[in-house]
């Protein structure tokens, strides 16, 4: 029996009961219901399913929520956008695009926030582009390299610190479509500071006193508050894509040991996530650099490691489970014929 759990996103890749049997055999401890993609009633699809499988398998399968938080994302775009390095387009605060130099985007608060010379990336700073000027609803923008902008995509802008409530209409949306099954974590994207995770706990605690809350760690001001936002919650998510790109990346390895060891040391489980198996998406097999890196988040005191595109749309989601509790496996054994090592379940 590991100790280390598996959390694994459910997707189109991994909804059906016969692909989720196969999983749950692997080792998956926690399935993530991400809130940013899908309806409600594809997602309560997913939680019948995995509370019905728990009753067939006699396994107790948890279930962890995700809330899609402050996300801005590009609007609808008639088709993708291809484009050049130094090409300019319009962002315009706009449900959709009216013409073929313009890009919408969802943020509809004030743009005087947003100075000339920011950096915007976008799907996980693939794309980035560079503030040239602004109007009052809309950014002129020049492309640092040549890309393909497809629509809904989230977009960051390191710095800027937008006037967002702690938790959005939406985010209240899917809580109350949730409550009625009371899911056993919930993750809250894009803590900044203890009080935003006071603020959910208002409105969890009434309605799922025995749920969970997870803060996801991945913007400047929540690693500012890190010591404060761990008191405050029940479990950290080192969440390094939108971390990533916040910070250097080149800093996102040390910070992730830094904040392991702080939740260590307040006795918080503490999760590890994004494209730790990311090549698994499409090949069976992972890179020996993703499996050491999930070693490592390991034998650094993570309690948990997290699925996301290998199991949501990946080809092979029952493979990146198997693969990731081998691993853990290997590891904890590891740890065991090294001597004794304190590590939180």
């Amino acid at each position: 029996m590991v100790r280390t759990k598996i959390i694994a996103t459910l997707g189109p890749s991994s909804e059906k009961d016969a692909v989720l049997r196969k999983m749950i055999r692997s080792g998956l401890d926690i399935v993530r219901l991400n809130f940013s993609h899908g309806t409600h009633a594809e997602q309560i699809k997913r939680i019948v399913s995995i509370r019905g499988l728990n009753k067939k398998m006699r396994r107790s399968v948890k279930i962890m929520q995700d809330l899609e938080g402050y996300r801005i994302r590009i609007g609808d775009l008639p088709k993708p956008i291809v484009f050049k390095r130094k090409d300019r387009f319009y962002l315009v605060q706009a449900d959709r695009a009216k013409g073929p130099s313009e890009i919408p985007f969802n943020y509809r608060g004030p743009l005087n926030i947003i100075k000339r010379g920011t950096s915007i990336f976008v799907d996980d700073g693939k794309i980035v582009f560079k503030v040239k000027d602004r109007g009052k609803k809309r950014l002129y923008v020049e492309a640092v390299t040549d890309g393909v902008l497809k629509e809904h995509k989230g977009m960051n802008l390191p710095g800027v610190r937008f006037p967002f409530s702690s938790i959005t209409d939406k985010d209240k949306s899917d809580l109350k479509a949730a409550f009625k099954y009371k899911p056993d974590y919930i993750a809250q994207s894009f803590v900044r500071t203890a009080k935003d995770v006071k603020d959910l706990r208002k409105i969890v605690k009434p309605r799922n006193d025995g749920c969970k809350i997870f803060a996801k760690i991945e913007c400047t001001e929540a690693l500012e508050n890190l010591g404060d936002i761990i008191k405050e919650t029940d479990g950290i998510i080192v969440a390094r894509g939108d971390l990533g790109i916040s910070v250097p990346i080149y800093k996102v390895p040390v910070i992730q040991k830094e904040i392991i060891e702080e939740c260590s040391f307040a006795g918080k489980p503490v999760v590890v996530a994004t494209q730790m198996l990311e090549s698994m998406t499409e090949e069976r097999l992972p890179t020996r650099a993703e499996v050491s890196d999930v070693a490592n988040a390991i034998l650094d005191g993570a309690t948990h490691v997290m699925l996301s595109g290998e199991t949501a749309i990946g080809r092979y989601p029952n493979l990146a489970v198997d693969m990731m509790n081998k691993v853990i496996k290997d590891v904890e054994d590891y740890q065991l014929r090294s001597g004794p090592r304190s590590h939180l379940i």
